[in-house]
């Protein structure tokens, strides 16, 4: 048995591993790890990067409710519209204080995650 510690999500646990040989008796290599510390930033058109900061959807859900319009002053933590995934209701948040620069979804539409829901400058 060999020790390691494996870290998912922030948490640290501590696994046991067998070592298990193959027919002829010597070890199989273990599979090498990926380090994935984060998932991707999502992409955005570069004239909606140049306006300011980009709010990406966090999950694939619908759009249940939009609480901003364009032009409108946000502070951090405004909710700017509602997505309903999994039959939750998930407010979406301001990252940052500005104003809204764009609204890129409607009421009642299917979002994936990553797609684009609004800018702010």
């Amino acid at each position: 048995m060999k020790k390691y510690n494996v870290t998912v999500n922030g948490k640290t646990y501590e696994v046991e591993v067998e070592e298990i040989g193959n027919t002829n008796g010597t070890p199989v290599p273990a599979a090498s790890a990926v380090n994935k510390t984060s998932a991707p930033a999502p992409k955005a058109n570069s004239s909606a990067a140049q306006q300011g900061t980009a709010v990406s959807s966090p999950m694939p859900g619908t759009i249940l409710d939009i609480k901003v319009s364009v032009s409108q002053k946000v502070t951090s933590g405004t909710v700017l519209c509602v997505l309903e995934a999994m039959k939750m209701e998930n407010d979406i948040v301001a990252p940052v204080d500005g104003t809204v620069t764009s609204v890129n979804i409607q009421k009642g539409s299917s979002v994936n995650s990553g797609d684009l829901l609004f800018t702010i400058a």
